[in-house]
């Protein structure tokens, strides 16, 4: 049997990258999923690419009506909702997040919107959502290496951190709030993934070089969204029902390697 069968499922920022690679894993596992994007060409170029089990929503994930509406077409097109992943978040870096005497107040607002207030908007919906129908559910959040392992030469990037971080404590909070319902909350927590966000890194041979020693698994390279798949499909299955306040790494090491500056 599908790890998935019988799930419905919505993917906050899932029309690219990250959360595209999982919506595509959460339908082969036999889930049907809405995906959220700001972009309504990447909407249409995502159910594409995931047919008939997938519905979209071009929507801004730090709207307040965002997440519920995504709930409603779930439930309105597939009849239930079992689970929400958020992966929507991203660099602040061209709006001013940076080292700490360098960050301006667009960059803090910018960042912390963007990473933070949409992840607790779109929990907080989901929530909502579980305790009307009056049975658990799951709730899988993105948050990053970053939040609690920095790398100040390549990564300084302080309010990002701090949203990250601010992630992890919040599921684990809002995990021991609700477990008494069932209603479970857990963090993926991802080193350097090529994703559009990672495009800097990714194309600067002096930081793809300290990735080769800082994330030495599989011969040392970026990450790939596929990577995470596997765990995302985990969390919001039936298999990790015993399972809340997690923080799972998948990090190609990270955490446990020093990582040699050229």
């Amino acid at each position: 049997m599908k790890s998935l069968a019988g799930k419905q499922i919505v993917v906050i920022g899932g029309t690219t990258g990250l959360g595209l690679s999982a919506a595509n894993a959460f339908i082969a596992s036999g889930a049907q999923v809405v995906v959220v994007g700001r972009n309504p060409e990447s909407v249409a170029e995502a159910l594409a690419q995931l047919g008939g089990d997938a519905r979209g929503l071009a929507a801004d994930a730090t709207e307040v009506e965002t997440a519920p509406a995504a709930i409603a077409l779930c439930r309105e097109a597939f009849g239930d909702f079992h689970g929400l992943y958020h992966v929507a978040g991203g660099s602040g870096r061209r709006f001013g997040d940076g080292p700490l005497h360098e960050v301006t107040e667009e960059g803090i607002d910018y960042t912390l919107n963007l990473n933070l207030k949409s992840l607790i908007l779109s929990n907080r919906a989901a929530v909502r959502t579980f305790l009307e129908q009056g049975r658990g559910g799951s709730v899988l959040n993105m948050a990053s290496v970053l939040g609690y392992s920095p790398s100040p030469r390549f990564f300084a990037t302080h309010v990002y951190a701090a949203a990250k971080a601010a992630i992890i404590g919040f599921t684990k909070s809002a995990a021991s709030s609700y477990a008494a319902q069932d209603i479970r909350f857990n963090v993926i927590a991802p080193a350097l993934v090529e994703t559009p966000m990672a495009q800097r890194a990714a194309g600067d041979e002096v930081i793809q070089a300290f990735i080769k020693t800082k994330q030495p698994l599989d011969q040392g390279r970026i990450g790939r969204p596929a990577d995470l798949d596997a765990a995302a499909a985990y969390f919001l299955s039936d298999g990790s029902r015993f399972c809340t306040g997690q923080v799972l790494a998948v990090d190609g090491g990270w955490g446990v390697s020093e990582g040699q500056i050229p």
